[in-house]
């Protein structure tokens, strides 16, 4: 059996945007399934906006909303408007005042020109979108954004993000809960963020608190050629705290947290040792994703993997 959430506690304030950021599989989807009702957890409390999502689940469901990445909620058939009418009616919003907050949003995401265009004609960005006016029209208390730019380009991305911080900023009461495993996401947006990895928080704070947990360390990234596999053997170097490497454009591209910069030469030595030709080498400044990497050891894609 497969413990999906394990001695989980979080508090999230009012008028809070707050993060749960972790690797595919860290169980971030199935906590938030609990918080907006559609799982029951197996044990423990969980309460949004004061009411318990057991007992009170009837009452919860009117105050909140839920958008997921790549969902396909609806009907391809439908238009846009067709179709977010159809859900304003589903949370029983008045007909009138629903096609006027409808329009609204449509023309603030950029979708009035495509709000009598059928859903099966539209790209993966215009979809997510008319999702995010789904989960918006209502004008919930929170809001569950569960991996919600997940395979968007970068302008729909930047799009989605923008409307969150709007929304937000129109009433500061309003609250998110945002899953994620884009560090940068996460870094932008976010007040607060729990870092998940296999079920448990491993780290929560502020996302400037976080990175300045590794601000200790020497953080170098290497470009090496391809060549001999080297990343058990720079984890085995004394000092070296983490180490993390991904392949990009033919090139493999190590990011190491050293406990000094006496450990450079080290590291050096082992690399020409295996045969690897260096060919940069720059020390930055921390981010999550080294955050992440010290608090569990391995990189984002490791886990997932």
């Amino acid at each position: 059996m497969t413990t999906a959430l394990e001695n989980v506690d979080l508090r999230v304030g009012q008028g809070e945007l707050f993060g749960v950021l972790g690797p595919n599989g860290a169980g971030k989807t199935t906590l938030i399934k609990i918080l907006v009702t559609l799982l029951l957890p197996t044990s423990g409390e969980a309460l949004v906006d004061g009411l318990d999502v057991v007992r009170d689940y009837k009452h919860l469901r009117s105050r909140i909303s839920m958008v997921s990445g790549g969902e396909q909620a609806g009907y391809g058939i439908l238009k846009v408007r067709e179709q977010l009418w159809m859900f304003s009616q589903f949370y029983g919003m008045n007909s009138k005042a629903a096609r006027r907050r409808i329009d609204e949003l449509l023309e603030r995401l950029g979708l009035a020109e495509a709000a009598n265009k059928q859903i099966t004609g539209l790209s993966s960005g215009m979809r997510q979108k008319m999702n995010l006016i789904r989960g918006l029209m209502t004008d919930p208390r929170v809001l569950f954004l569960d991996e919600p730019t997940v395979a968007l380009d970068v302008g729909a991305a930047r799009d989605v993000r923008s409307e969150v911080q709007r929304w937000m900023r129109e009433d500061p009461t309003r609250t998110v809960i945002l899953t994620t495993h884009y560090m940068q996401e996460a870094d932008e947006l976010c007040d607060r963020v729990a870092i998940v990895n296999r079920g448990r928080i491993v780290a929560e704070g502020a996302p400037r608190a976080l990175k300045e947990s590794v601000d200790e360390d020497v953080i170098v990234d290497l470009q090496l050629d391809p060549g001999t596999p080297l990343l058990d053997l720079l984890r085995a170097i004394e000092g070296v705290g983490a180490a993390s490497v991904r392949e990009e454009d033919g090139v493999d591209r190590f990011s190491l947290l050293l406990a000094d910069d006496a450990i450079l030469p080290r590291v050096m030595t082992t690399v020409e040792s295996a045969g690897r030709r260096v060919s940069g080498l720059v020390r930055r400044q921390p981010t999550l994703e080294d955050a992440f990497v010290k608090l569990v050891g391995r990189s984002m894609t490791e886990e997932e993997a």
